[in-house]
């Protein structure tokens, strides 16, 4: 499947003579959009040839991969466990609209304390609940494995060779690595990281080292500064970027992901980091459905909300 690139029209790309486009792979699918659409289809694939009736993974409170897995689990008639970080969840996750959504679609959950849920890779944990539920395909946080990669690397198309720079937003690095991969030799790929830190933090070190598994090139590099905190957290002032950005080009962004890559570029080429007459594509992964529970926690705070 094919995705299609949409230009974004601003006025400081035109002011800076740069060309951003974006490819909407957010459309690829009404609920396993974006990069969990690719990084499913092989996943869904190994698992049924391996003669497999469950999938295990892990996440949380507002996870598009949980989201995504609990609606290809049901569409493919496999059984779906979801891991979830943070067991206060356990008593008010019918009010949280992604939990909600995957629970109806079938997903079990088993919901675990937050130093429990860093064992998530550790053989014994994996061990425990392979006795608990039984045999089960399992699929990493976020979905990153060598089947979510190889998925990856089919969202770009020979028509996307004509761009000098590719943009990524980063979870687990699945994603870069498969961009990276099918990138043309000479373009730039840059992945803005959703987690918290700079290229000296281990939680950074460790991030790298992770896309390193995957990646068989070097053409890429992080972009520290755009995380506006760390994972799913959020300011006014992206909150305002965003619904100023689906305002003025009717593309909607989520607050997780793809709206700090979106701030990041456009902040780039203010600041004159991009040459004139730079062509730029940059990947929208989706996860729109995290946007109501975004809304839930920006009202609580007393925050503006995102536009709908």
């Amino acid at each position: 499947m094919i995705s299609s690139n949409q230009q974004v029209l601003l006025p400081i790309l035109a002011q800076k003579n740069v060309s951003l486009y974006l490819k909407r792979e957010d459309l690829l699918h009404p609920f396993i959009s974006g990069n969990k659409y690719r990084k499913l289809k092989y996943n869904l694939l190994a698992a049924q040839e391996g003669g497999y009736d469950t999938l295990l993974t892990f996440g949380g409170a507002y996870s598009n991969h949980i989201a995504a897995t609990a609606f290809a689990g049901q569409e493919n008639r496999l059984r779906t466990i979801g891991i979830i970080r943070g067991e206060e969840l356990y008593q008010k996750w019918e009010t949280n609209p992604t939990l909600k959504f995957a629970h109806q679609n079938g997903m079990q959950f088993k919901f675990v304390p937050r130093d429990v849920y860093r064992n998530k890779t550790d053989r014994q944990f994996l061990k425990a609940l392979t006795s608990e539920f039984g045999s089960f395909y399992l699929l990493p946080e976020g979905g990153a494995n060598l089947e979510a990669v190889q998925g990856c690397e089919e969202i770009l198309n020979p028509e996307d060779a004509r761009f000098q720079v590719l943009c990524s937003c980063v979870g687990t690095g699945g994603t870069l690595a498969g961009i990276s991969n099918s990138a043309q030799a000479e373009q730039e790929v840059l992945g803005f990281p959703a987690l918290k830190g700079d290229s000296r933090l281990p939680a950074r070190q460790v991030l790298n080292q992770d896309i390193r598994k995957f990646a068989k090139k070097e053409n890429w590099k992080l972009i520290s500064g755009y995380d506006f905190g760390g994972y799913a957290k959020i300011t006014t002032e992206l909150v305002k970027f965003i619904n100023s950005f689906k305002a003025e080009t009717g593309i909607p962004l989520d607050p997780v992901y793809t709206g700090k890559m979106l701030f990041g570029i456009i902040d780039m080429v203010r600041k004159n980091r991009f040459q004139p007459g730079t062509a730029i594509l940059a990947i929208h992964s989706g996860g729109l459905q995290g946007i109501t529970g975004m809304n839930q926690k920006l009202k609580k705070k007393k925050l503006p909300l995102l536009d709908i």
